[in-house]
């Protein structure tokens, strides 16, 4: 299936590394084109020693879409389409410590993100994606049928507010469906957010409050994972759409450093 760039599978279900590829260089269509297929048939693709650059990190992501800015996390001085991602022996939180896709609060969330660590500690810090291809279909019929319809209200007003404490300020706050049909794959995938969440819409508070207990255990289920190790210039570049991430915050006080840019998206379908 692919003769510009190696791909070694990391499970059975999601997960692969990429070699035989330069991202520090400008790619040639068929490495762009076979890059994308594996993120497709893959859902979270991996790179090793990979020495990126600001300008090479959006040259890499504009080969895959538009960058947008992120609407609760300011980029670095001079490259507001990228965000610092930064933990230290000062830090009281790190971003991603709850399973999460990235902003589903939008209106479009996004496509997918692309994230470039430069700085890792010598132990821990990994980061865990799962499958929600994986995790829709190992749901019962009738969970399904259940499903099938529901909308859910991702919020992102209770996350930044509690971090920024600016609570003039209105974040984004979106109805999407729990199930989506991918766009480009056409598979149904769960589009469930225990980050962003507040509420499923139609159902009384109490059986919102359980199905959102079902959902945030059932996503997290191992089977859907992969567990990636990062070291030094390494990058992940993830499909939104169709995976959840957590970043493992078990290295404190060393220090886990790198950057992040975010691709556009468009509106979740049933």
């Amino acid at each position: 299936m692919y003769r510009h760039i190696q791909v070694s599978p990391c499970t059975a279900r999601i997960g692969a590394e990429i070699s035989g590829v330069d991202l520090t260089a400008a790619l040639g269509p068929e490495q762009v084109e076979e890059i994308r297929r594996a993120l497709l048939q893959f859902g979270v693709i991996f790179f090793r020693d990979q020495p990126m650059g600001h300008e090479d990190h959006m040259r890499f992501g504009r080969c895959f879409g538009e960058l947008i800015v992120h609407p609760g996390a300011p980029g670095i001085e001079g490259f507001p389409l990228i965000v610092a991602i930064h933990g230290d022996a000062n830090s009281t939180y790190v971003a991603g410590e709850q399973w999460h896709s990235d902003l589903s609060c939008n209106a479009e969330p996004p496509m997918g993100s692309i994230l470039y660590l430069h700085t890792v500690p010598p132990v821990g810090g990994d980061t865990l994606w799962a499958d929600m291809y994986s995790a829709y279909e190992a749901l019962p019929e009738r969970m399904k049928a259940y499903l099938d319809g529901l909308t859910a209200q991702h919020d992102a007003n209770h996350v930044y507010h509690a971090l920024y404490h600016d609570y003039d300020k209105a974040y984004p706050r979106n109805d999407h469906p729990v199930v989506i049909t991918h766009p480009e794959s056409g598979r149904k995938a769960l589009f469930f957010n225990p980050q962003y969440v507040s509420h499923f819409n139609g159902v009384s508070d109490a059986e919102s409050r359980m199905l959102y207990d079902f959902l945030t255990a059932h996503c997290a289920d191992a089977r859907f994972q992969v567990r990636f190790r990062w070291r030094p210039h390494s990058v992940a570049f993830w499909d939104n759409r169709c995976t959840h991430h957590l970043a493992i915050w078990d290295y404190y006080p060393q220090t886990r450093s790198g950057f992040r840019v975010t691709l556009k998206g468009e509106r979740p379908t049933f």
